[in-house]
């Protein structure tokens, strides 16, 4: 079985919009749940963040989160974030803060210095 791509649709808080990122979610989350369900996503993920809310979605193959995407409910749901000019971002990968998963090694914090830089020549 071929491993999930995951995506991410970043809702932004704007200082100019009348709701919030959270409102946006409340309203369309149970939409977007099931026409997840129906349209074949392996998995997906809502988080919420100081600055605004993240859906991670996971597809296995790149057709289906394409088919997914141009939904006209999923779509409707995407112009009506709280800014959609820049308060919309949709991109592959985890989203959020966190970038990719990854755990760090027991030990101390990284530093930069704790590795030689090569001599200049």
């Amino acid at each position: 079985m071929r491993p999930a791509d995951w995506w991410s649709i970043e809702i932004l808080d704007s200082e100019h919009a009348v709701t919030s990122a959270t409102a946006w979610r409340d309203a369309y989350a149970q939409m977007l749940d099931e026409s997840l369900v129906t349209n074949g996503a392996s998995s997906w993920k809502w988080f919420e963040y100081s600055w605004g809310v993240v859906l991670e979605v996971a597809f296995t193959e790149e057709r289906a989160w394409l088919d997914w995407k141009s939904l006209p409910g999923t779509q409707a749901a995407l112009d009506a974030v709280p800014d959609p000019v820049v308060g919309l971002l949709v991109h592959r990968g985890h989203g959020g803060a966190s970038g990719t998963y990854a755990r760090r090694t027991p030990g101390g914090p990284p530093i930069a210095d704790r590795v030689a830089l090569p001599e200049p020549i």
